[in-house]
């Protein structure tokens, strides 16, 4: 079915202040702008490239390969960074666990490890979230959402500064130290962005420091390029996945990708995982050894076989994991909503990282104490094996699936030797580990869903294999907890192709791609007919202005008179300085039409025509404001002003507000004509949607001028115009609704 909308654009700016219902889905925050992926090929545009040469371009292409390589070393020393401080504290923290532990031989004396567990996981906890809450809330959580975002095009404020990346860093370092189930993996990807977006530029707005270098690439569109590999390299330096980092990029993160990308982002993941393979293994005393794995180990499985039969069990696991996963982002919902409503105060969001950490310790240890799943010695999937309730010469198998990192939880449960451990074990971990998750996602800390989700998947994966093993005693378990692994995090992310090639790499068999494909598959399918993904449900919950791939389907009779934002505040050729100040001070948009008037020509109604011109950018009309670039008997800028004069504010310009002029400057005049882009996007305003929609999405644009028969300005068509029309699919049913436009969101 489909819902047809009339809408007549209006002026975001007036736009009284609406507050969004808590957990709305069916809003978009106008505080999120644009970014300006079109060239201005403006005359200083035009000039500046009459004085390049093809060394010129050997150079800038050079300079492209340089700084992916320094976008894998660096990313790559970041993780290695996180990697030594959670080894280091891990390490301290589970032989204290271990050493109180063994000395308790009775259940009457189990309280002295729990408090010192406790103790020891609350610190970092405490830590990272107030890191967070008081310091940098754009270092909550993974980051994907808001990366994938910014990668569509969407200015997403404090995203990729210095600062949140290093509370990022300390975040999940202290996540992992805090036993809390939030993966490291995720975490590195949003570092990884960061790191990219930071070495592009060649500068340092928090350090005050221009190198000088790199200057062509201070534009949005060469920025969104490494950012794009920078994410790639993240997920190559987290699982040693150089192929899965590129696909998972160009599958969940870029919206624009071309070939040059491809090889360069391959180049940097590549060069990202070998420099970490290399450090960490001359650190763990095996220099050389390149094949050292990465921030994610899951081991090497002995037979990684299967038969055609098993096919039916992998499309059925696929099945599980779908609605398991629909079923957790549906309950995340509710949780977002419960936290909107009751968690809004700051010691309310610590209190509640802290009451998680508590939970999580005291979940493990009561397990511990009333389950008895005993194992010899040499069957230990850890490092830290803890004897409690067991005889000499055995460990405790319930605690060994807690008492270690989530990683090396994943690697034990992918062990294929079915006697590690006992199913009841096995059933009260998957439970309380899928709940523990549920509830972890969401709170204010620095971490991912990747590890927990694939930890949640490899538990019912493996009772999945001990059922298939009562059957058939030659039977690798393993392999099913590889697949249920891979259904509950496809379920959960809706990811495909790069997780399919994540675990392949991760696990070093390409022979098992087409399973993992199959219920990969299978479980996006199921899980997108009851529900979107945990991303785009955060992306949704933001307001964030997300173009989809493509139009929204039967919308052909929306035109572009329809969706335009009019009436439009234009400027002149020649514009008077007072003029301009007056409307970027009353106004909040980013682009405005340059128009001319036709000279003694009177339409019947008695108003002067006009033509369109060109565009200015609200950046560009700052940077002339700032550099007083006005006509006058005693000014001279034509010689003074490049291209470099405005990439030296790039990407933090000046307010309006920020700007001080002289009255008599306001008396002067500007001509737009010289730095204005003379040849904007422009489409009729008949043109219907999805054709605005394509051209729109495959440029990159933030601004389309709408004209009429006459070639005059008659609406603008931006993000927000198109970003509304929002496309509905559930249980099998298709709708397209318009969403509501708020400058407030909760």
């Amino acid at each position: 079915m489909y819902q047809s909308m009339d809408f007549k654009g209006y002026d975001l700016s007036n736009e009284s202040e609406e507050i969004v219902p808590i957990g709305s889905l069916n809003h978009l925050s106008t505080k999120y702008e644009s970014l300006d992926y079109e060239v201005i090929e403006n005359e200083l545009y035009r000039e500046e490239e009459q004085k390049k040469g093809y060394r010129y371009v050997v150079q800038k292409d050079f300079s492209r390969w340089m700084t992916f390589f320094w976008i894998g070393v660096t990313t790559a020393f970041i993780g290695i960074i996180i990697f030594i401080s959670i080894e280091i504290g891990t390490t301290f923290k589970f032989n204290m666990i271990k050493k109180y532990f063994d000395g308790c031989t009775e259940a009457d004396c189990v309280y002295k490890p729990y408090l010192v567990a406790l103790l020891l996981n609350l610190i970092p906890s405490l830590v990272g979230s107030c890191l967070i809450v008081y310091i940098e809330p754009m270092a909550k959580g993974s980051g994907i959402p808001a990366v994938k975002c910014f990668l569509n095009g969407i200015k997403v404020p404090r995203l990729i500064r210095l600062k949140t990346l290093v509370v990022k860093v300390i975040g999940v370092t202290c996540v992992a130290l805090g036993g809390m189930w939030g993966g490291k993996e995720g975490p590195m990807i949003h570092a990884g962005s960061i790191v990219a977006a930071g070495v592009s530029q060649g500068k340092s707005i928090t350090f005050n420091k221009d190198l000088g270098a790199l200057n062509f690439f201070r534009e949005d569109h060469e920025k969104r390029d490494f950012v794009s590999g920078g994410a790639a390299a993240g997920i190559a330096a987290a699982f040693g996945a150089p192929v899965g980092g590129l696909l998972f990029s160009l599958e969940e993160g870029a919206s624009f990708w071309n070939q040059a990308l491809t090889w360069r982002t391959f180049f940097g993941s590549m060069v990202s995982m070998f420099t970490l393979h290399s450090v960490l293994s001359a650190y763990h005393g095996h220099p050389g050894d390149l094949t050292y794995k990465g921030l994610l180990n899951f081991g090497e499985f002995d037979d990684l076989s299967y038969h055609i039969l098993d096919i039916p069990v992998f499309v059925l696991m696929g099945i599980v994991g779908g609605l398991t996963g629909a079923l957790f982002c549906h309950l995340n919902l509710k949780l977002f909503i419960f936290r909107k409503r009751y968690v809004n105060k700051d010691w309310k969001k610590i209190l509640e990282v802290l009451i998680v950490c508590a939970t999580t310790v005291t979940i493990s240890f009561l397990l511990i104490l009333f389950t008895s799943d005993c194992k010899k010695l040499g069957l230990d999937p850890t490092d830290h094996p803890i004897q409690f309730g067991c005889n000499d010469g055995e460990f405790n198998a319930m605690a060994s699936l807690w008492f270690q990192l989530l990683e090396g939880t994943v690697r034990s449960l992918f062990h294929d030797t079915p006697d590690v451990f006992n199913t009841t074990t096995v059933v009260y971990f998957c439970i309380c580990a899928y709940f523990i998750t549920l509830w972890t996602y969401g709170v204010h800390f620095s971490g991912g869903v990747l590890i927990p989700g694939l930890c949640t998947g490899a538990a019912w994966g493996r009772l999945v294999g001990r059922a298939v093993f009562h059957f058939f005693p030659n039977t690798n378990i393993g392999i099913y907890s590889l697949i249920g692994a891979a259904s509950q995090l496809g379920g959960i992310t809706r990811m495909t192709i790069s997780l399919t090639i994540i675990l392949v790499e991760a696990t070093g068999s390409i022979t098992f791609g087409l399973p993992l494909m199959i219920c990969l598959m299978t479980a996006k399918w199921v899980g997108d007919f009851f529900s979107e993904s945990i991303y785009d449900t955060q992306i949704e919950l933001s307001g964030m202005p997300l173009l989809a791939w493509d139009p929204p389907p039967l919308s052909s009779n929306i035109y572009a008179n329809n969706l335009m934002t009019h009436p439009v505040i234009t400027f002149k050729t020649k514009e008077t300085v007072g003029n301009i100040v007056k409307i970027l001070k009353t106004y909040s948009h980013n682009g405005f039409p340059v128009i001319e008037y036709v000279q003694n020509y009177e339409l019947d109604e008695g108003k002067t025509k006009c033509y369109l011109r060109g565009l200015i950018l609200r950046s560009q009309l700052i940077v002339l404001l700032e550099n007083k670039v006005f006509d006058g008997p005693l000014t001279n800028y034509w010689d003074s002003v490049t291209m470099e004069t405005f990439r030296e504010d790039y990407p933090r310009y000046s307010s309006i507000d920020d700007i001080e002029l002289l009255q008599n400057d306001l008396k002067l005049t500007i001509d737009l004509s010289r730095f204005m882009n003379p040849s904007p996007y422009i489409v009729q305003h008949t043109m219907s949607l999805p054709r605005v929609f394509k051209l729109f999405r495959a440029m990159g644009l933030r601004h389309i001028v709408v004209v009429n028969d006459s070639n005059e300005v008659a609406g603008i068509v931006t993000r927000k115009d198109l970003a509304r029309y929002k496309v509905i699919r559930h249980m099998g049913k298709i709708c397209v609704t318009e969403l509501q436009f708020s400058s407030k969101m909760d």
